[in-house]
């Protein structure tokens, strides 16, 4: 008991050394100046009236930024922003999957050393309902903190905002380390989460203002790969570190923080939200301008279409795995592999214990089930790209939403083997996952530019309440370890999405239509 004791008190205490630094840090943020480059090559917002006065009158005698039309023709500060908001992405994806891939058998372990189930069995039901409700509380997160540091964002600044994001979630998934009850994590976890949430919006934002419009669709996937990427780090690391208890993974989420003094030294504010901000003076819109004029009908459509395509996906990703390390075949083939190395000598003098080596394998092959899920949503990041390019944004959502419901319904209609799951048809469902890439360009420019990172945050990350939600839901219908008719049902709220897609607007300053060639063919001779 003292030792409980001594560790729990060791939680607070890093918990209120965390919070103190991430206030001290805004501090240091507000007070901050990283000067904006004229470099920036940004066009103006076509969401926002036209400026008169003295800011006009100084854009207009500006010289015109030359032409973008390869990469090479991108500036230094375009570059150092495209390459902060992927790397912030990249351990966005590390950070939030980490806990989805140790779930199971990390709350069992908090479970057990509390005394609230007899065996630290990863089937167990209250392990199912305290991971689905942690997962539901970074969900929770996940959207308040869209909504928060969007708002930063709008306020303080991109690259400011970007910087805090990043820290929050690292230092919280760090602290997920020393969790010692399943609650000490959930709160850990939403804390990370806030983090997480608002990182998307900040980084889509300041990629959308400086970098050429001609390029959304293909910024879109690649923002969207380093996500993916970072989730490929989850699964390595997992998949490494499958020998240890689960909570040692937390500790490699603490890594993403240093890449915040590199940000707040060399990523400077886009020019676009230093104009906007000197032309709106003290008339900065707030957050309920979002439900107020033209923008009303943008906010109501989108917030209803991600938030059914993420609930689908989010009970697809947290209980998909459960899914497989419960399913008989597995653990009987495991089992098997147990027993003919223990009869041909393979483990020598030191015997490893049956359920702990089997669990370890186990979760090998969920971490390469994720690996090629994730290698497949990667493909179809491009594969989306392309079809936005050709035929505008909603179309092209409504098209892979369509997709996404075939593919994860055909998954699950029917009794499968784990080879098939992890080699065919998770892969399947993963690829359809590359349409949520395209919100990260599309969504941006349909908001006024000081309402941009607050609009996208809030409008994509909302939706994640209900699927906060649909995760705790799902988690009652499955019967023992078996998820299918869980994400059956979970598939169906993709037509809806489908309908409400086809509908939307497409954004009112570019057109997704362009030739591509003629766009990337270089300079004019």
């Amino acid at each position: 008991m003292r030792v409980s004791a001594l560790c729990a008190r060791a939680v607070r205490l890093l918990t209120s050394a965390a919070t103190r630094t991430i206030s001290v840090f805004l501090v240091y943020l507000r007070a901050s100046r990283v000067p904006c480059s004229a470099a920036n090559h940004a066009a103006p917002d076509m969401n926002m009236p036209a400026s008169s006065g003295p800011t006009a009158s100084a854009a207009s005698a500006a010289a015109p930024a030359p032409p973008v039309r390869s990469l090479k023709d991108l500036s230094p500060q375009q570059w150092k922003s495209g390459i902060a908001a992927w790397l912030g992405w990249l351990f966005d994806g590390l950070d939030m999957h980490l806990y989805g891939l140790v779930a199971a058998p990390f709350v069992a372990g908090l479970l057990f050393n509390s005394k609230l189930i007899e065996t630290a069995d990863p089937a167990h039901q209250l392990v199912k309902d305290k991971s689905g409700l942690i997962q539901a509380a970074f969900l929770v997160g996940w959207a308040l903190g869209g909504g928060f540091f969007g708002r930063l964002g709008d306020v303080l600044g991109r690259s400011r905002a970007l910087s805090l994001t990043i820290l929050t979630y690292a230092a919280f998934t760090g602290l997920s380390f020393f969790a010692e009850t399943w609650w000490q994590l959930l709160i850990f976890r939403f804390l990370a989460a806030l983090g997480i949430g608002g990182e998307w919006a900040v980084g889509s934002s300041l990629l959308s203002e400086t970098w050429p419009k001609q390029w959304r669709p293909w910024i879109a996937a690649v923002l969207q790969t380093g996500v993916n990427l970072g989730v490929l780090l989850a699964c390595l690391t997992t998949f490494a570190m499958a020998d240890l208890a689960p909570k040692w993974v937390f500790l490699v989420g603490i890594l993403p923080a240093l890449l915040v003094f590199w940000i707040r030294r060399h990523v400077p504010e886009p020019a676009e939200w230093h104009a906007a901000k000197k032309s709106a003076g003290a008339n900065q819109p707030g957050i309920l301008d979002l439900f107020r004029g033209k923008v009303l009908r943008t906010t109501v459509l989108t917030i209803i279409v991600c938030a059914c395509g993420l609930t689908a996906w989010w009970a697809f990703m947290f209980w998909h795995a459960q899914h497989l390390r419960n399913l008989p075949d597995l653990h009987s083939a495991k089992e098997a592999v147990y027993q003919a190395a223990l009869a041909a000598g393979e483990f020598g003098a030191k015997i490893p214990d049956a359920a702990k080596w089997i669990s370890a394998e186990k979760q090998k092959v969920v971490s390469t089930a994720f690996f090629l899920l994730i290698t497949s949503s990667i493909i179809g990041n491009f594969f989306c790209a392309g079809l936005a390019r050709k035929f505008g944004y909603r179309r092209s959502i409504a098209f892979a939403y369509l997709g996404f419901f075939i593919a994860m319904f055909t998954t699950f209609v029917q009794p499968r083997g784990w080879e098939s799951l992890v080699w065919l048809w998770f892969p399947l469902v993963g690829f359809f996952s590359g349409v949520f890439g395209l919100f990260t360009m599309y969504l941006p420019p349909l908001f006024p530019t000081l309402l941009r990172t607050t609009g996208a945050g809030f409008c994509y990350n909302i939706g994640r309440i209900a699927s906060a939600i649909g995760v705790v839901f799902a988690g009652s219908l499955a019967s023992g370890g078996d998820f299918k008719k869980t994400l059956i049902f979970a598939s169906f709220l993709f037509l809806p999405a489908v309908l409400v897609a086809l509908i939307l607007p497409e954004p009112p300053d570019e057109s997704a239509t362009f030739n591509l060639a003629e766009e990337s063919a270089g300079p004019a001779d």
